[in-house]
């Protein structure tokens, strides 16, 4: 199962991609925009959650790209 995605605050500055465990962040983004979208791609393509965090690290929305279990 793939690891869900978090937009963090760089460390270097600007915004990270991580994924769950991950030590390097996926990618750095100098706009949180930028970073949500490219978050938002991966979620899309690994079916998973992204978790989008404000500056002091908080969560502050979350998107699921999960299969819908129960449809119709």
């Amino acid at each position: 199962m793939a690891a869900n995605i978090h937009v963090v605050t760089g460390r270097r500055g600007g915004w990270d991609v991580k994924r769950d465990g991950a030590v390097k962040a996926s990618g750095n983004f100098d706009s949180k925009e930028k970073a949500i979208e490219f978050a938002e791609e991966e979620g899309k393509r690994y079916i998973v959650e992204v978790f989008i965090h404000n500056e002091d690290g908080k969560i502050e929305k979350r998107e699921s790209f999960g299969k819908n279990l129960y449809p119709g």
